[in-house]
């Protein structure tokens, strides 16, 4: 059994690595070693993920894919979970997230019938908490909707603010040939943003 940790990003802006001490610990706690670590820097509500299928690619099965929060892994539409949850029991990976303490048991070697009740309680609350985690960010979006739809008709609004010197080192460091990769680690932003820089500056896209 290999513990692969998977660190997103709650928005495509954020920085996806300030958990991995968190997982560290739960996993030195557990008396477990993560082989791997898989860091996205983009939303859990888009399943167009390449780390996260990169994880699921190189597991096994009993592997565990070792998550802080479950809507880290899924703010997904119910079709899209759907899509992803038969990616994960086909490959048998066990979901274990800091915030489901029903997990944590399958982060440790169990009997065969335990194994197979606390997968399919752990199965269950999974679906709970991902269609929790969809309505909360749905309810985000309609609520800063409305509040931009007052701020239109009062005149304030101004629209998202563009982080100019952030897009500025993007741009040097696309003209001085630095990886998307390097990028994304050393800025926190996301490869669509990237892209909508590159094309903004007369630089060849990666």
């Amino acid at each position: 059994m290999f513990v692969r940790a998977y660190l997103c990003a709650s928005t495509s802006e954020q920085d996806a690595t300030r958990a991995r001490a968190q997982l560290e610990a739960f996993a030195a706690d557990k008396g477990l070693k993560i082989v791997a670590a898989y860091v996205e820097h983009e939303s859990g509500a888009t399943l167009a993920r390449p780390e996260l299928f990169r994880l699921l690619a190189d597991c096994g099965p009993g592997d565990v894919l070792l998550i802080e929060q479950v809507d880290r892994l899924s703010r997904l539409t119910s079709d899209d979970w759907a899509k992803l949850r038969t990616e994960i029991d086909e490959k048998r990976v066990r979901i274990v997230a800091l915030d489901l303490p029903t997990s944590w048991t399958l982060a440790t070697p169990t009997d065969e019938f335990t194994g197979r009740v606390f997968q399919a309680i752990n199965g269950m609350l999974l679906d709970v908490l991902a269609a929790v985690a969809r309505k909360g960010y749905d309810d985000r979006r309609r609520r800063q909707a409305q509040g931009q739809a007052r701020a239109k008709a009062e005149g304030l609004y101004k629209g998202r603010q563009e982080d100019k010197a952030r897009n500025e080192g993007i741009a040097a460091m696309l003209k001085a040939g630095a990886p998307w990769s390097q990028i994304q680690a050393t800025t926190a932003c996301s490869r669509s943003t990237i892209s909508r820089v590159a094309k903004r500056f007369p630089i060849q896209a990666a």
